[in-house]
């Protein structure tokens, strides 16, 4: 089963998909931005412990984009 925690440090309402299989770990950063549309703003496969920082910074410049 995924599971999803929120994300502050991208944007209010942006939350983060977790998903594993047997070919390794996916994120899916997704956006609750209005009228219950949710926008996917980045999915990628994660190689490292933590989140890098061009995965949030890509998260963060689409979220802009969307909220214009």
């Amino acid at each position: 089963m995924p599971l999803a925690r929120p994300m502050p440090s991208i944007g209010r309402s942006v939350h983060e998909l977790r998903l594993k299989d047997r070919s390794g770990h996916y994120r899916v950063i997704y956006a609750l931005v209005v009228r219950g549309i949710t926008h996917v703003l980045h999915a990628f496969k994660k190689t490292t412990q933590s989140t890098l920082q061009r995965n949030i910074e890509l998260a963060q410049k689409r979220l802009k984009e969307v909220l214009r």
